[in-house]
């Protein structure tokens, strides 16, 4: 039986199947290729079973591995060939959507506490040298990480409209590399705030030894209890641990803490799919409370906020290259990690990175970038502003926002 659902389903690419007691089995034709090499006996009853769940827990538990081709190729397979049946949108996913974004104060700190406090060695051994740990900009794919980090900072300081002096609120601050780039090239002030007391001390340290320190302050505090007035807010990589129910509360607090004429960039994982439940194993594993929004969730949240929308972006393949480096980089260190986490920890590593790269390669995920603000907010009138500067990023620095509003 679980042979006639390959044999029927598998259209795209060339899947060998070799089992448990040798059986090999070859399905479809063409690129990629990959052969799935099963290990344990009840590994395909599992999967089959649960595959949203199963896939990734058979592997970190060695169920199987990928003998010929790599996992990036195998998965692009079960994804291309299977992702609509594992995707489908059920009443249950919706329910179990809402119960999973509750997200309280007291939850959002032990979600975040689980997968970023791991410790600093594990994120420098596959980041880029600033720390960045949010999808990069690619304005050439064979550009270098640490560059595409840069593109990325750039691109969004350009968006913020800064001008000096202001005070930027960074939600989701991580290592702190998007609020010191900004108080460096803006010649601005940022308070970053983050659930992650490994981020903070790292973040704090990195800060005074750059003498960033009176420019840049880091706090370990929950956004829903931040107070404080700001001309520009920016988060990165944070909403989708918002969790969907508090979504409303969220957009109300920029409201709130924005300055007349201010404005805020919402950079964002999103879902080019209706809303559903976070991945099974996703959330068991990597981000707990997770939620990946859809643009109608944030919308109409949104438009509850009375909040306007001056700009919409949404970057298709740029965070796929993004994880392939990082994971590229992983396995360059991959030996030690093994031998001081354990097998089972870098199969699940490399299975998160891999997963994700071709959840944005032929799945539904892409990344949102979308500029905020009241009815007085300083939108340009074109995105010529964006894309003027076509030389060295190194070179690039934010735009003033008075020399972008249209003349009157």
């Amino acid at each position: 039986m679980r042979l006639g659902l390959l044999e029927k389903h598998v259209r795209r690419g060339e899947l060998t199947l070799v089992e448990a007691n040798g059986n090999r089995h070859r399905f479809g034709t063409g690129t990629p290729k990959a052969t799935w090499s099963i290990r344990k006996p009840d590994t395909l009853r599992r999967v089959l079973a649960n595959p949203a769940l199963e896939l990734g827990e058979t592997y970190m538990d060695g169920g199987w591995d990928v003998t010929d081709g790599t996992l990036a190729d195998l998965l692009t397979i079960l994804r291309s060939n299977f992702g609509d049946l594992i995707q489908q949108r059920s009443l249950i996913g919706e329910a179990i959507a809402r119960v999973q974004s509750w997200n309280a104060p007291k939850a959002s700190a032990s979600n975040v506490q689980r997968h970023y406090d791991l410790d600093e060695e594990l994120f420098r051994a596959f980041l880029d040298r600033g720390m960045h740990y949010s999808c990069a900009y690619y304005r050439d794919p064979d550009i270098s990480l640490e560059s595409a980090q840069l593109a990325k900072c750039n691109h969004i300081a350009r968006k913020l409209l800064l001008e000096p002096g202001h005070r930027v609120l960074d939600i989701g601050s991580g290592w702190g590399s998007l609020a010191m780039h900004l108080a460096e090239t803006a010649n601005v002030s940022v308070v970053g705030l983050t659930l992650s007391a490994e981020q903070l001390r790292v973040a704090q340290a990195e800060a005074l030894r750059r003498g960033l320190d009176d420019r840049v302050e880091f706090r370990l505090e929950d956004y829903r209890r931040h107070r404080g007035q700001y001309d520009r807010i920016v988060s990165v990589g944070m909403f989708e641990h918002v969790g969907r129910r508090n979504f409303g509360r969220y957009f109300a607090h920029l409201v709130d803490q924005l300055r007349p004429g201010g404005s805020a960039l919402l950079h964002t994982i999103g879902s080019t799919r209706p809303p559903n439940s976070t991945n099974a194993w996703f959330r068991r594993h990597i981000f707990p409370g997770g939620f990946i929004p859809s643009l109608s969730s944030i919308s109409t949240a949104i438009e509850r906020a009375h909040l306007h929308v001056g700009d919409i972006e949404i970057l298709r393949p740029h965070y796929a290259l993004t994880l392939k480096e990082w994971n590229r980089r992983f396995q360059i260190q991959r030996a030690h990690f093994a031998a001081t986490k354990g097998e089972e920890f870098c199969r699940m590593w490399e299975f998160y990175l891999v997963a994700s790269q071709t959840a944005f390669e032929c799945g539904d995920l892409v990344v949102f970038q979308l500029q905020l603000g009241g009815h007085d907010a300083p939108f340009p009138a074109t995105r010529d502003y964006l894309y003027a500067r076509t030389g060295d990023e190194c070179a690039a620095a934010p735009v003033a926002a008075d020399a972008l509003r249209p003349q009157e």
